[in-house]
């Protein structure tokens, strides 16, 4: 059932990307990673008007972090255990409140390339490729965030608020590796605006450095005549 279940999804993805898609195409690829983590029991956080911004040429990502009392925390329904993994990963600990990292990409004349479909079945068709594809092993990140305008919802900020995140290990040493890709549909949370979402992606090495970051954008539709 589980192999008929991923097929179903699989081809779900596929069917979004053939009508239409969102890519990193054309896109200046981001200088620098802002990641703001906001505990979860953190109420004045999200609406704090010193939250750091971005600088140019940086993009910043928004982490809900869960927290001991669950559900009975005050933004509980946006957290996401997946910034547990991203803090050990930046091996730094949950925040009291909150914490502000900023990591500068360091290109190594690859090219990273996020898209995705569009919603189908509470699902989002995403995929992540690098080329050419050399050196290794990588730690691949593809993240299904939502962007909140400044002054929507609270929030003093723009936020790219992380919903979803894929974590895939490559390595590029074996001879004849021309590409890097993952496929995969990403389920949409609860609560999320499907119009709001989009996908970012990076690739860094073993110890942490960035050599590639990527964000998708959508092209307005063609207006039929």
């Amino acid at each position: 059932m589980k192999y008929f279940t991923g097929l179903t999804l699989s081809l779900a993805a596929l069917a979004c990307q053939a009508q239409s898609y969102c890519a990193s195409d054309g896109q200046p690829a981001p200088a620098a990673l802002v990641e703001r983590f906001i505990n979860a029991d953190c109420a004045s956080c999200w609406g704090d008007v010193r939250t750091p911004k971005p600088g140019r040429g940086e993009l910043a990502l928004d982490w809900i972090v869960p927290v001991a009392r669950g559900d009975e925390a005050v933004l509980s329904a946006a957290a996401s255990r997946d910034s547990l993994a991203r803090l050990e990963t930046l091996r730094r600990q949950i925040p009291a409140s909150a914490d502000t990292l900023t990591t500068r990409s360091r290109p190594a004349g690859q090219r990273l390339r996020v898209s995705h479909g569009l919603p189908f079945n509470g699902y989002l068709g995403t995929s992540i490729e690098l080329k050419p594809a050399r050196g290794g092993p990588w730690n691949a990140w593809l993240l299904l965030v939502e962007t909140i305008p400044a002054g929507s919802e609270g929030t003093p900020v723009e936020r790219n608020l992380v919903r979803n995140a894929l974590q895939v290990e490559w390595d590029a040493r074996q001879p004849g590796t021309k590409e890097l890709y993952e496929a995969r549909p990403m389920a949409i949370p609860e609560g999320a605006r499907p119009e709001r979402l989009r996908v970012v992606g990076w690739v860094e090495s073993a110890d942490g450095l960035l050599a590639a970051i990527a964000a998708s954008r959508c092209k307005p539709e063609r207006k039929q005549p």
